[in-house]
């Protein structure tokens, strides 16, 4: 699959421009890391980032425009590899290297239920990626279209800053997350599926509440790291001080800044803030990992 992928990267760049044209501004995206007490956040300045930073995701913009996950929308010079019901996509505005768009055939609502064991599947394919899942108000620009992402691993700060820590939470980290490893397919899913029916019970949200997952495989098994939410964007991008609203890629180290004034002057303090912020909060999350404590 690994060979596949980037044989399709290859033919895209030369056939399609908008994909050439994504994989020049990521060359030239700034990055610079922030100290945050003992692990960094690499921030990313990818002025191609900023229509999906600030996209519209309430119910009267979606119904206003097609859906552009849909093949029937696509760019005509746009094709992918197929993966059981998904197509797996260059995606035109990277954030990392190798980055995939990984769609549903069918159009239908962004939900986990029933598909995490299709995140371990493909993480166990593309095994030098992670792959993630933003919920429908956690970042997905494309709430009314199942998909996942994937990315190279080669900068993936949180699975640095978690080795050898046993969770399911991991204390000082600014964000809240549980982690959750193991070679057993099955088993990872059911603990998926209880954190999952958890955090529907402390929040009140159902059928799903607002989560982020990111997924990698290696030799020893998988690690999943599920981001319980407590909201979708911080104050500040609703204030007009920083043009920010992160997802997966972001809870997971990356931090995407699409303007440059902004990647100038944000702090690891204030990201810290921002990632306190939009984390579920302490005492509904010591609840959840609580609940969890007997099915690791």
């Amino acid at each position: 699959m690994i060979r596949e992928i980037d044989d399709l990267f290859h033919q895209q760049i030369q056939s399609w421009p908008l994909l050439a044209k994504g994989i020049e501004g990521l060359a030239q995206a700034k990055t610079r890391p922030v100290r945050i007490d003992w692990f960094d956040v690499f921030i990313r300045h990818i002025p191609h980032r900023v229509k999906s930073t600030t996209a519209a995701v309430d119910r009267a913009s979606i119904l206003k425009r097609p859906c552009f996950l849909c093949p029937q929308n696509q760019d005509p010079e746009e094709k992918g590899i197929a993966f059981g019901d998904f197509i797996l996509y260059s995606n035109p505005f990277p954030i990392v290297n190798r980055h995939l768009s990984i769609v549903h055939r069918e159009h239908g609502a962004q939900r986990i239920a029933g598909q995490f064991g299709n995140m371990l599947d493909l993480a166990k394919a593309l095994s030098d990626s992670f792959i993630i899942y933003n919920g429908p108000e956690c970042g997905a620009s494309a709430p009314d279209h199942l998909h996942f992402q994937s990315g190279s691993r080669e900068l993936f700060p949180i699975e640095i800053d978690t080795r050898g820590k046993p969770g399911p939470a991991i204390p000082g980290y600014a964000r809240n997350v549980l982690v959750f490893r193991g070679a057993d397919r099955s088993r990872l899913i059911d603990q998926i599926d209880r954190a999952i029916e958890l955090l529907s019970a402390v929040t009140g949200k159902a059928p799903e509440p607002m989560i982020n997952i990111a997924v990698f495989h290696d030799r020893t098994g998988w690690t999943v790291y599920l981001f319980p939410r407590g909201k979708h964007r911080p104050q500040v991008f609703h204030t007009g001080e920083l043009t920010v609203s992160p997802a997966s890629i972001d809870l997971c180290g990356i931090f995407v800044v699409p303007l440059e004034k902004d990647f100038e002057r944000i702090s690891g303090e204030n990201i810290a803030a921002i990632f306190r912020e939009v984390t579920l909060p302490d005492d509904q999350f010591n609840q959840v990992a609580a609940g969890l404590e007997g099915v690791r």
